[in-house]
């Protein structure tokens, strides 16, 4: 088995963070959509302003809203404003099932407001050797 990016959400910034909850990261449903992460599923944050990294769950906050909260301990590794990665994996079975996987990166301005809808694209299945592209899609 090899675990592979299936989605991330590139420079998006923590618009809370609330120690006194149960876990998790509140996310915008609508950016989860695009993006195709799931409520539930566990994702990787990597914070840019500090390098903490963590792991925890995606709930769904107020459609629409561009939130970003860091809920109970996760809370304590990040700060309003601070920049972050997070990403949604999977697993497959082997190399040659990258070819058909094209992971959905959104990148994010300042006010959360998604810039641009990229896809990561492994090619050159037909020579057996791996080449890396990033198309940019409409949004």
């Amino acid at each position: 088995m090899l675990q592979i990016l299936r989605a991330k959400l590139h420079g998006i910034h923590v618009t809370g963070c609330v120690l006194d909850y149960h876990g998790s990261i509140t996310l915008d449903p609508e950016q989860c959509a695009l993006a195709g992460i799931y409520p539930l599923e566990f994702v990787n944050i990597w914070n840019k302003n500090s390098g903490q990294r963590i792991s925890t769950y995606v709930i769904y906050g107020e459609a629409g809203s561009r939130c970003c909260i860091l809920n109970g301990a996760a809370a304590r590794t990040c700060q309003p404003d601070d920049e972050l990665i997070i990403t949604a994996v999977e697993y497959v079975d082997g190399a040659g099932e990258l070819y058909s996987r094209k992971p959905v990166v959104l990148t994010f301005d300042a006010a959360n407001v998604v810039r641009e809808r990229l896809q990561y694209v492994v090619g050159g299945e037909e020579r057996g050797e791996f080449t890396f592209s990033v198309a940019k899609e409409p949004l």
